[in-house]
C-alpha cells in the first residue's frame, strides 16, 4: 500500500497540481493585498472616504448599544451584522484574480500555438486508388500506377 501511494504521489500530475496550488495561494495573497491596499483606498476616496471593509448593516444590537464606528467595534460588542463591504472587497478580489488568470492562460495558449508549427507533409494521395503513399514515391505500392 505504501508503494502504491508513493507511485501516486510521485506521478507528474500530482506534483504539478501541488506546485500549482502553492503558487495559486501565494498569488491569491498578493492579489488580496493589491485589492485591499492599492485599489480599494482610491475607490473609497472617490466615493467620499468610504472604507468598504467597514460597510455593514446591524441586524441585532450587541451588549453595547450602537451606532458602531467600525465593523470591529460592532463585532466586539457582540452585534449581529451583515458585512456587505467585506463581500464587495471579496468580489473585487475574485474579479482581479480571475482576470489575471485569464491573461496568464491566454498568454500560455499563444505560446503553445507558436510552438506547434504545422507538421511537415510527408505523404500524398494516389490519384488512382486514393491510398496514402510516401511523398517521394514514383509508383503506388497498392495499385502500381505510375505517379508524376
Amino acid at each position: 500500500m505504501f508503494k502504491e501511494f508513493k507511485e501516486f504521489a510521485m506521478r507528474g500530475n500530482v506534483v504539478d497540481m501541488a506546485v500549482g496550488i502553492i503558487i495559486g495561494a501565494a498569488f491569491g495573497s498578493i492579489v488580496s493585498s493589491l485589492v485591499a491596499d492599492v485599489i480599494m483606498p482610491p475607490i473609497g476616496m472617490l466615493l467620499g472616504n468610504v472604507d468598504f471593509s467597514n460597510l455593514f448593516v446591524v441586524l441585532k444590537e450587541g451588549a453595547a448599544a450602537g451606532p458602531y464606528a467600525s465593523l470591529a467595534a460592532a463585532k466586539s460588542a457582540g452585534a449581529v451584522t451583515i458585512n456587505y463591504g467585506v463581500f464587495v472587497n471579496a468580489v473585487i478580489n475574485f474579479l482581479i484574480v480571475a482576470l489575471a488568470i485569464f491573461f496568464l492562460i491566454r498568454g500560455l495558449n499563444r505560446l503553445k500555438r507558436k510552438e506547434e508549427a504545422p507538421a511537415e507533409v510527408t505523404t500524398k494521395e494516389c490519384p488512382q486508388c486514393l491510398s496514402t503513399i510516401a511523398l517521394k514515391a514514383r509508383r503506388c505500392p497498392n495499385c502500381t500506377s505510375q505517379l508524376e
